[in-house]
């Protein structure tokens, strides 16, 4: 398990990941997932045309 050396040290970013490098340096990396939600698309349907008969 690791180890709290201190605490409120950097300010958070949603969908970030932070960890400490083998150097001791804290990392920031962007998650794959997570983070702010993405707004569902709009989508409008449009009238089908209707052919005319000759």
């Amino acid at each position: 398990m690791g180890k709290i050396i201190m605490r409120n040290v950097i300010t958070r970013k949603p969908g970030h990941l932070y960890y400490v490098d083998g150097a001791g340096n804290v990392c920031e990396a962007v998650m794959a997932r997570g983070g702010k939600k993405k707004k569902k698309k709009k989508t409008t349907k449009k009238a089908a045309a209707k052919k005319k008969k000759k």
